[in-house]
């Protein structure tokens, strides 16, 4: 009897998108890696070693879609709790005062422990660098390609399209080979692109309208739908003089990819996710990931919250840096005695002590492991440039990265662990980043 395809286990999936990005391999690079290392079958739950490849490469876009980010968040908070048990509430008011009837607040009451630091990334999508003329002019190529396609089923009645493709070629190159185009120039040929689009959607809509829109693929569709926007956009720019547009696409493979600008050296803007990411006890946390822009300094109370329920009390100091250190975050780390880094608002007072002085030389340095978690994730497991062209499975790479370094950390510690244990100098640590490194 025939059952069908022999489902792939849960199992399986998540320990080939886990390997993945644990060696940096490619989804192909996956698939031929579990099928010549016997340790790696192992680990996805094999009993005996399979030379044959246990699934086809295309169903790595499917094991990502399985564990979104969501789930691998989860994971990564439930694998913190079970090195680091959460600690019992204090007795006090939910807003973090005291409880009633007591004279103390803040840090004496809830007994703050622990340091969180914070920052944000910027995970870069595999993307060329995008310019306007480069973008319209795949916006033109791509319609012709439809044209042409839709054209054989249609009555074949005038011409494909309404201009000579080779003078818009033409056009277009005569802009794009030159090393820095005069802003005059640029802005021409932007509008003659923008004019060949509009002509190619006209011309589509006719052929769609008398052959049918099935005749498209779904990738096809998804394709044009976006064209359309790009064109609307640009030409909103193009009439009102403007230099951006809410939800600017700036990819037409990935139209979900925004513009994150950075304000860095080198690199002003990037293209892809930003991440808001916090460090406790050496685990790396993504507070929030997003393809959007946003403020980081603005997310501050909700990362000393998730603090909180994860740890069970709030942190003792936030070392972060300056878009962190506003007013408002300032009143709120003062009311339940948290720590924030750097220097008070104002003018720095001439009797500054030297103990505060040290403090912020002692905040810069253990700041700095959160840039180093960074980078280590930029160049030892690809997070400089995510592969990944969907939205969600782009996200899903993103955070099991995180995932893959905080695993790494726990085997640090525990390898540490062993061999103080055989050498018989061991007592019983609490998991903190001293105790790995004392170890």
């Amino acid at each position: 009897m025939e059952k069908g395809r022999e489902a792939i286990s849960s199992r399986i999936a998540f320990g080939a998108v886990f390997i993945k990005e644990q060696e940096n391999l490619t989804d192909e690079g996956t698939v031929a890696y579990l099928s010549e290392n016997p340790y790696a079958q192992y680990f996805v739950g094999l009993k005996e070693f399979r030379t044959e490849p246990l699934f086809e490469a295309s169903m790595m876009v499917h094991f990502r879609k399985r564990f979104g980010p969501a789930a691998i968040r989860e994971i990564n908070e439930i694998l913190y709790e079970r090195m680091c048990p959460r600690e019992k509430e204090p007795p006090e008011g939910r807003d973090g005062t005291a409880s009633e009837g007591s004279s103390v607040t803040g840090r004496e009451a809830d007994g703050n422990k622990g340091v969180m630091i914070l920052d944000a990334t910027v995970a870069p999508a595999d993307i060329h660098y995008p310019t306007d003329l480069s973008l319209v002019n795949a916006c033109r190529e791509d319609t012709e390609r439809m044209i042409d396609r839709l054209w054989a089923f249609g009555s074949r009645s005038g011409h494909k399209t309404s201009y000579s493709r080779k003078k818009a070629r033409r056009s277009y190159l005569a802009v794009a080979k030159q090393r820095k185009a005069k802003a005059k120039a640029m802005r021409r040929a932007v509008s003659e692109q923008i004019e060949y689009v509009g002509k190619n959607l006209d011309t589509l809509g006719a052929l769609i309208g008398e052959v049918g829109e099935e005749r498209l693929t779904r990738a096809e569709r998804e394709r044009l739908d976006t064209i359309r926007k790009v064109w609307e956009q640009q030409r909103g720019m193009r009439d009102t003089g403007a230099h951006s547009c809410p939800d600017r696409i700036v990819s037409l493979r990935q139209p979900h990819v925004r513009c994150i600008m950075r304000g860095k050296a080198g690199s002003p803007y990037e293209f892809g996710q930003k991440m808001h990411l916090s460090v406790v006890n050496g685990f790396t946390f993504i507070e929030e990931q997003s393809y959007d822009n946003f403020n980081e300094g603005t997310r501050l109370k909700a990362a000393a919250q998730r603090y909180r329920e994860r740890v069970g009390r709030w942190p003792e100091a936030i070392l972060a840096d300056t878009i962190y250190r506003n007013r408002e975050n300032r009143t709120f780390c003062k009311e339940h005695g948290i720590r924030l880094s750097g220097p008070r608002l104002g003018r720095p007072r001439k009797d500054e002590a030297e103990e505060d002085k040290a403090q912020a030389y002692r905040d810069s340095v253990e700041r700095s492991v959160v840039e180093s978690r960074n980078g280590i994730a930029k160049r030892r497991y690809g997070l400089d440039r995510t592969m990944a062209y969907l939205a969600v499975t782009g996200l899903t790479e993103a955070a099991m990265q995180f995932l893959v370094m905080n695993v790494a950390c726990l085997l640090r510690f525990l390898l540490c662990l062993f061999w103080r244990r055989q050498a018989r100098l061991i007592r019983p640590v609490r998991w903190s980043p001293e105790a790995v490194w004392a170890a």
